[in-house]
């Protein structure tokens, strides 16, 4: 049953991502009647579903909010901030109720309590809309009147429904809650009693149904049991057709006959009911097929851990090639190396479609920083919208899960920091309502994401100020406008003048450039003083493997990212040396070049031809000088330890072919470095000229 369970929490936990994303939406436009009837599905179906698994907390609390979302869509109580504000609270909430530990935490009950005290309040309010003006004597306000419709239902679960904790008839059951049913039971497969087995399920139902519920609400009857059976849902009708006695004697005669109703012996018989029923009107059924769930299941859902441990052997499966790539060339055996030519090409697409699978759109995130921006902005009353670009852009999971701090800490600095105030905003004639906006999009082979706010921004002279009053510069250092906002994520530092609840106690932008160097990351500050600032994270796709070019420098192989790479230039070593500025002149262009061998403080090469490889770095050309380039090489990315996890540089290690290791360089920070290096230098050496 444990399974079972964790079944239900997980589809449980998704219904409850979506109505949190559909109530975010709701409160722009609280008259959307299709958003209202969302959140009414998902407690509806919530309610059906928790009490089968014992969750009769979640059972009776959805219960009261279905029923106010009942009375909204019925047009008998407004949509208020007090009802979205505790239905925000419920969501909280409904996650805390799958985990029952939390059941016996005296605090959890209390909370429970009240929250229920405060929907049966609104149950109760007075803000109910008449729809019927009352007179003196006149008590209760009569319902609305609904249209209704009758629908064919066909309900064919398999054999082994019972083994994934399910009861049919609680389902059949639920179906009689919507409306009026006539239900058939169908018992002809049911095997002597010899070949019986009792934990298996041999029935199946054909129900006609007369209800005001939408297609919508029937399918979330059987969300759960989606992939265990066979449905079928189509309108018949638009009246209530059992309420002709000629349909319901004929149907019930048909059923006794056959043993299988079949939906052309419905129809046929719903259209002389139709006939009788409309008497002169020409009859003229309206079919509506909207779910007929084929055998196939176009999806599954994995645990995270069986995903890692496919990448896992996918990577396995990728170094075990290469092993057998360098094999079959040592040995020179022409059938060898066309096997071994085979298995790359299957290495490479096993690779592809495994990446394929564990990337997450980022949108999979986005609902948390909607719901931050709702609360907080509130709680420091200020009128901020979120907006978001790229929602589809698709990370590694693994990178998913390690952003998720990082993006909720700056999203907060921008509302606690950046966005000012309202009476603010309209003396420096900016908008009423500030904005923050989060933009995602491919860059080559890496993402980058924008953390944008129309906000305060960040004055430059008061960062400079303040790091020299803390001794980090001294008052005389000469630094570019990037260098000073770069201060921002030194471990300590910040300009706020006042620590509140949100920020301001010097901790969170060094831990955020922290954790994104922890997945490959970089991540940069734009700001314009009084016009607003932006935070720009640069991510790599994967953190698992990647598409290198392997070279060599002295007697170590290096692997430098594929994506990175421009071009290779053959360049004479007498070309290389002496040059002023480290500038060569290739096709017709100036590059700025650095020689890893120089930098590495490695002894001259021998070699009279040498590799320039020029990467992208930024938005200019850079060379490196390397002594060979072996080839391109997919590289298993493999952690370098704790002793070496503070330097920069280098990415990670892989195993080669031979068994030997290649390190795997960043050139974004390898420039970086080797440009402050050479920076300090030449001061240097001014000062002592």
């Amino acid at each position: 049953m444990d399974n079972f369970k964790q079944k239900f929490i997980e589809e449980a936990a998704d219904l409850i991502e979506g109505l949190e994303k559909a109530l975010l939406l709701l409160e722009q436009n609280s008259e959307d009647a299709g958003l209202i009837q969302q959140v009414f599905r998902v407690m509806h179906t919530l309610k059906g579903n928790s009490s089968m698994f014992g969750f009769e907390l979640i059972d009776r609390y959805t219960h009261n909010l279905e029923t106010v979302y009942d009375l909204i869509r019925n047009k008998k109580l407004k949509l208020s901030r007090d009802v979205l504000d505790v239905t925000f609270a419920s969501v909280d909430h409904l996650k805390q109720l799958l985990d029952e530990s939390n059941y016996s935490d005296p605090d959890f009950i209390t909370l429970h309590n009240s929250l229920i005290a405060r929907v049966s309040k609104i149950i109760n309010a007075e803000t109910v809309v008449e729809t019927v003006e009352k007179s003196a004597n006149q008590d209760i306000i009569p319902d609305l009147a609904k249209e209704e419709f009758t629908y064919y239902i066909r309900f064919e679960p398999i054999n082994e429904i019972f083994k994934n904790g399910t009861n049919p008839l609680y389902l059949i059951d639920e179906i009689h809650t919507l409306g009026k049913a006539l239900v058939f039971a169908h018992l002809n497969r049911i095997p002597m009693l010899i070949e019986l087995d009792p934990l298996k399920c041999y029935t199946y139902w054909e129900i006609i149904l007369v209800t005001s519920a939408d297609v919508a609400t029937l399918n979330d009857v059987f969300i759960f049991v989606e992939g265990e059976s066979k449905i079928e849902i189509q309108r018949v009708s638009e009246e209530d057709i059992l309420t002709d006695d000629f349909f319901t004697s004929e149907l019930t005669r048909i059923a006794k006959i056959h043993k299988d109703i079949g939906i052309a012996a419905t129809m046929k018989v719903a259209e002389a009911a139709k006939k009788r029923f409309l008497q002169s009107k020409a009859a003229t059924i309206k079919k509506e097929k909207v779910g007929l769930k084929d055998a196939s299941i176009s999806s599954i859902r994995v645990s995270s851990e069986k995903l890692d441990s496919l990448m896992n052997l996918v990577s396995e499966l990728v170094t075990t090639q290469a092993r057998l790539s360098l094999f079959a060339e040592h040995n020179n055996t022409p059938e060898l190396i066309s096997i071994s030519e085979n298995v790359q090409k299957l290495s490479r697409q096993l690779r592809d479609t495994a990446f394929s699978i564990v990337l997450i759109p980022i949108e999979h995130m986005l609902t948390r920083f909607q719901r931050l921006v709702r609360d907080l902005s509130n709680d420091l009353k200020k009128d901020v919208v979120f907006i978001t670009e790229g929602a589809d852009t698709e990370l590694d999971k693994t990178i998913i899960e390690s952003l998720s701090d990082p993006l909720m800490h700056i999203i907060r600095n921008s509302l606690d920091h950046g966005i000012e105030d309202t009476h603010l905003r309209l003396q420096k004639g900016k908008p009423k309502q500030g904005k923050i906006t989060l933009k995602a999009f491919y860059s080559g082979a890496n993402v980058h994401i924008q953390i944008s706010d129309d906000g305060a921004g960040i004055d430059p002279d008061q960062i400079r100020e303040k790091a020299i009053s803390k001794g980090i510069i001294p008052p005389d250092k000469k630094l570019s406008n990037k260098e000073i906002l770069d201060l921002v994520f030194l471990p300590g530092f910040s300009t706020a003048k006042k620590v509140t609840d949100v920020s301001g106690r010097g901790v969170g932008m060094d831990v955020v450039k922290r954790k994104i160097a922890d997945i490959r990351g970089e991540v940069e500050i734009e700001s314009e003083y009084g016009v607003g600032t932006t935070i720009i994270i640069k991510l790599p796709l994967t953190l698992s493997i990647i598409d290198g070019l392997l070279v060599k420098v002295d007697e170590t192989h290096y692997v430098l990212p594929l994506s990175a790479v421009d071009k290779i230039y053959a360049v004479e070593r007498e070309q290389l040396y002496d040059k002023f500025n480290n500038v060569l002149v290739l096709e017709g262009k100036q590059v700025s070049f650095f020689n890893i061998r120089k930098e590495f403080e490695l002894s001259d090469s021998p070699l009279p031809v040498e590799q320039v490889i020029v990467v992208n770095f930024e938005e200019n050309r850079v060379g490196l000088v390397v002594d060979s380039v072996v080839g391109e090489y997919q590289a298993v990315l493999k952690p370098l330890g704790k002793h070496y996890k503070k330097q920069e540089m280098i990415s990670g290690a892989t195993i080669l072919g031979d068994g030997s290791i290649a390190l795997v360089l960043d050139t974004n920070k390898i420039i970086k470095l080797f440009s402050r290096i050479e920076d300090y230098t030449m001061n240097v050496n001014s000062g002592n000229k």
